[in-house]
């Protein structure tokens, strides 16, 4: 699969993709969600928790995070070409054309060594844009991927998502109609700041309107 292309630098330690099982697994997607209305330096969630409804237990249920589309054959600055929350610049000699339409404050996954020193968290993998569940998800059973983000390119974005079974493409998570799992968040980001402040009792109180 295109969007679970290996990157070009990743975490280290073993194959997270060893002796992935060939197959089908059944899932739902129980909720997925991200603000379609947002404001610059706005923090908000996507979420996205998948069910699994077969009776095998899924290998190692992951998600990747796309720019406009995770079809294959994405064009160029699209698909995982592009950092997850970030879109490419159409300017030539950079060394890193992606830039961020939203900073990834919390990824999903517990919060552990990497997490709190600003790292990708404890689900990040060695594959573009993609966070692993890092174990079996038994037949019955949700997981959820939560990233906090914040805002901070105004404009019409699109984020799309797909969901897989485990790592290597052998492992293949489908819906009751046999489709893929996945799709996409349209968001318009207006240049307006959140408006905030501290009340009396020292709570931040945002502004609504």
């Amino acid at each position: 699969m295109a969007s679970l292309a290996l990157a070009a630098c990743g975490s280290s330690g073993g194959n997270q993709a060893a002796n992935e099982p060939t197959g089908n697994f059944r899932v739902s997607v129980a909720s997925a969600t991200f603000p379609a209305s947002q404001r610059l330096a706005e923090r908000t969630h996507l979420v996205i928790a998948v069910r699994n409804t077969g009776t095998k237990a899924i290998p190692n249920l992951a998600v990747t995070i796309c720019n406009v589309t995770c079809a294959y054959n994405a064009p160029s600055g699209q698909g995982t070409s592009a950092q997850a929350f970030a879109q490419d610049l159409n300017q030539p000699y950079l060394a890193n054309a992606s830039r961020p339409i939203w900073i990834v404050d919390r990824p999903p996954g517990p919060c552990l060594y990497s997490c709190k020193n600003g790292g990708s968290g404890a689900y990040v993998t060695a594959y573009s844009n993609t966070w692993a569940l890092g174990h079996k998800l038994a037949p019955g059973h949700t997981a959820t991927f939560d990233w906090g983000v914040t805002a901070v390119w105004a404009g019409k974005h699109v984020v799309a998502w797909q969901v897989a079974a485990g790592l290597n493409g052998n492992a293949k998570a489908v819906l009751a109609d046999g489709s893929q799992p996945g799709g996409t968040f349209a968001v318009h980001i207006v240049s307006a700041p959140q408006q905030s402040y501290v009340n009396s009792a020292g709570k931040v109180v945002v502004k609504k309107g």
